[in-house]
């Protein structure tokens, strides 16, 4: 790594995974224009997830991070936010009862709009193309034109994550978050089974200690604990120049941060030493986090912390793994006694969904729910092994009632799958499954010292 870091210094390093775009002046032209726009969150809120990330990574508090695989123009609708947000808040609360813990609420929104893919093309029927790469960069549909990597795609991108990130707040702020609303986050799909009559249960006890702590002068009205929640929003930082156009100098400590998210990580196909995504975030003052699969190694690991947290911030780095429940016995345990050897600081996040990607027998990509405890189960036995703290998990999923990933209560099969597939990319838990494993997850954690 070369010493002298500039915003776009991440220029002169191996690019993977990017776009090829035609028309360099066109993309110039959307760059210059994103440089001239409002930034999409602020320094302050960034500051303050670096604070609850450096409890996390000493164990006082526990990392939420969920949402879509990849956001899609299509399917931006108020509702789709709303659900996104309310699962993830009723997964907080069953989170915050199991584990005593405050959590830290993420979610893969406002910006997760562009994914690598393991092949740079796609055939159907003996014709070619571009693979899609997510929205800010081309289009799903199987169309020559529309596969063309377009820059004004981004200006789109942009302008959505503003309006997510605007009802979001209002959502965190505005008063939809307030505890003594716990009941009614209960959607109708969920309300139904299982899970929706323990989170019943749950957020009856909670109202009664609301009621109790009402009764002693303690109320949302002068708590705002209880009224308001943190959110923050997150993203892989794959399409480097709408990185680099959103990242700016913080006027009050000349402190450079990327705006567009609170959070931003790498992924597992980028987070090798000569990387350009390595090069850009370790210039930029944001809370980042890595993917680490079964191909990372002990050393790199240590080589790659060298160079994004040299001065060993806490709070600074996240790592999330996925290495599937397979491979979690053999891979993490030599990553966490290199930490732990060498005095990093981190958070240790899990990511079960990418390493349990199998095919159905109909050729559908899915998830098992019960590989995907499993990997989790592993990771918090481990890290309890390890005298490592389990700091949070990594999901994708949904507020909709999507059949994408088998198993959990609700018992999806295989032949469910194609009857409410919507996923623009991978697999995700629907809000049933989702709040089944926060409670599975909270037991867990309690059973292993939490």
């Amino acid at each position: 790594m070369k010493n002298q870091w500039q915003l776009d210094s991440w220029r002169n390093y191996s690019v993977q995974h990017g776009p090829n775009y035609v028309d360099i002046k066109q993309l110039e032209d959307v760059e210059k224009t994103l440089r001239g726009f409002p930034p999409l969150v602020f320094a302050g809120e960034v500051r303050s997830l670096t604070r609850s990330l450096e409890a996390a990574s000493e164990g006082q508090a526990f990392v939420l991070q969920g949402g879509d695989c990849a956001e899609s123009f299509a399917e931006f609708h108020a509702d789709n936010i709303r659900d996104t947000f309310r699962v993830l808040l009723q997964m907080a609360v069953v989170l915050t009862a199991g584990t005593n813990l405050p959590i830290v609420k993420m979610g893969r929104m406002a910006g997760q709009f562009a994914k690598p893919r393991s092949s740079n093309t796609e055939s159907q029927n003996g014709l070619e193309l571009p693979s899609y790469k997510g929205d800010i960069i081309n289009d799903i549909e199987f169309d020559k034109n529309k596969r063309l990597a377009d820059p004004s795609r981004m200006l789109k991108a942009y302008s959505q994550a503003a309006s997510t990130l605007n009802l979001l707040r209002a959502f965190a702020e505005g008063g939809y978050a307030d505890l003594k609303h716990v009941q009614s986050w209960n959607m109708g799909f969920v309300k139904s089974g299982a899970q929706g009559e323990r989170y019943g249960h749950l957020a009856n006890q909670i109202q009664e200690n609301l009621q109790f702590m009402e009764a002693l002068g303690i109320d949302s009205g002068n708590t705002p604990q209880l009224r308001k929640v943190e959110f923050f929003t997150s993203h892989e930082a794959l399409l480097l120049p709408f990185e680099e156009a959103m990242t700016r100098t913080d006027s009050t400590t000349d402190e450079i941060y990327n705006t567009s998210a609170h959070f931003v990580w790498i992924g597992d196909r980028t987070r090798f030493l000569d990387s350009a995504h390595v090069e850009f975030c370790r210039g930029i003052k944001n809370p980042i986090g890595f993917k680490c699969g079964p191909t990372m190694n002990p050393d790199e690991l240590i080589k790659l912390l060298d160079v994004l947290n040299p001065n060993n911030d806490a709070g600074r780095i996240t790592i999330i793994t996925r290495f599937g429940k397979d491979k979690i016995a053999d891979s993490l345990p030599k990553l966490i006694k290199k930490i732990q050897q060498e005095g990093r600081s981190v958070v240790w996040s899990c990511d079960p969904m990418h390493g349990n990607t199998i095919k159905s027998s109909s050729g559908i990509k899915t998830r098992p729910f019960n590989h995907i405890l499993e990997e989790v189960k592993q990771n918090i036995q481990i890290h309890q092994a390890e005298g490592t703290h389990a700091g949070g998990i990594h999901l994708e999923m949904t507020g909709q009632n999507v059949t994408e990933c088998t198993g959990g209560l609700a018992d999806i099969t295989e032949s469910d799958l194609s009857d409410r597939y919507h996923t623009h990319c991978d697999p995700r838990l629907n809000a049933n499954q989702a709040i089944e494993l926060a409670f599975l997850i909270a037991d867990e954690l309690k059973t292993n010292g939490h």
